[in-house]
């Protein structure tokens, strides 16, 4: 198939250092391309892929402070790639609501998958006005605050096998990765590594939005906390070893978290997952197979006591099972030719 994959301007496919829905983007593009399909992904300039590269823009625009207006950015992208609409047998959007105007009205097949929570009022009134478009969720959580939409499947993100694998070092602290915000929990982590006796590393990125709230309620618990260690942003080659070094994963998040995939990033590397129980997480969790649900700081303090019953080998061989790019990418292509199958049926009548 012809398949164009349409990313965030936000970060580099794949990203430098933090990113979720580039990341995705760049496992399925790769994988689709390996599959023997034609992919061409319109993403930002520094983008790298084996795909063929449209070029939206010359950089990531989070690497570009002068950037007055992002959403001007997404208005002009979302142009150039109509323009270009019939050169596809499917277009995949990941951009959020940026393309349901335009290409609602035209009749080569497309897909958005929402990569972000939807629990905000703009957001229902704006999908809701569409909701005849066809959506992937991420999870079946996601779709709680917008039922009604024309939801034609729940994909759940895969990623590449061997990205990363389990390390032989030595199991020495809980571990913390992703982005320090309020509904992530980096304090919660805090507390039940303390509480439990463990140290813990924490690997995340602090957005200026956050920054505030980590420099005014995180900071004071990490300085002079001699079991508590920042380590900031970490990239995929340092991912293994940080978490394969780890207990556990803590992931005490507060909100209705749409995915989350460092779980099967740690899966990956063989390291359990203690989780709070929240949006998609008993979707993506194996309970007692993959690590622990639980649903307040003193359950998961409880599951650090239980981690010895896991095999790390079944976390891992859990992730083939369940958690590859492969599936991800098979996933989609069937959703790409069921919406594809009326035009082609229509060409055949026509011709």
């Amino acid at each position: 198939m012809r398949i164009a994959q349409i990313s965030p301007l936000f970060e580099a496919v794949p990203p430098k250092l933090y990113g979720g829905t580039e990341r995705v983007v760049y496992s399925l593009t790769e994988e689709l391309v390996a599959m023997g399909h034609d992919v061409t992904l319109f993403a930002s300039g520094d983008s790298t892929t084996s795909a063929t590269l449209a070029p939206m823009r010359e950089t990531a625009l989070r690497l570009d402070p002068t950037v007055k207006d992002w959403v001007a950015t997404y208005y002009r992208m979302v142009e150039l790639i109509y323009r270009r609409k019939d050169e596809f047998d499917v277009l995949h959007f990941h951009i959020d609501y940026f393309p349901l105007q335009l290409f609602s009205r035209q009749n080569v097949p497309f897909l958005t998958t929402l990569h972000g929570r939807l629990d905000v009022r703009e957001f229902v009134e704006t999908y809701s006005t569409f909701k005849d478009c066809p959506f992937v969720s991420i999870s079946n959580s996601q779709r709680r605050p917008i039922p009604h939409l024309n939801w034609v499947r729940t994909v759940l993100h895969g990623m590449p096998a061997n990205l990363l694998t389990p390390q032989p070092v030595k199991q020495e602290y809980a571990a913390f990765l992703g982005r320090i915000s309020p509904e992530k929990g980096v304090d919660r982590a805090i507390r039940i590594a303390g509480k439990a006796g463990l140290k813990l590393k924490i690997a995340a990125k602090v957005d200026n939005a956050d920054k505030e709230y980590y420099d005014t309620l995180i900071k004071p618990l990490i300085v002079g906390n001699p079991d508590v260690e920042f380590i900031g942003e970490i990239n995929d080659a340092q991912k293994p070893a940080f978490l394969s070094g780890a207990h556990a994963l803590l992931f005490p998040i507060d909100w209705p978290e749409p995915f989350g995939l460092v779980m099967i990033e740690s899966m990956a590397c063989g390291t359990p997952v203690i989780a709070f129980n929240c949006g998609s997480v008993p979707e993506v969790m194996d309970d007692g197979v993959t690590g622990f649900i639980v649903n307040n700081i003193d359950e998961a303090v409880k599951a650090v006591g239980k981690l010895h019953t896991i095999d790390r080998k079944q976390v891992r061989a859990t992730f083939d099972r369940r958690w590859t790019s492969r599936r991800m990418a098979e996933d989609y292509v069937n959703v790409y030719e069921e919406l594809a199958q009326p035009v082609r049926r229509l060409h055949v009548v026509n011709g």
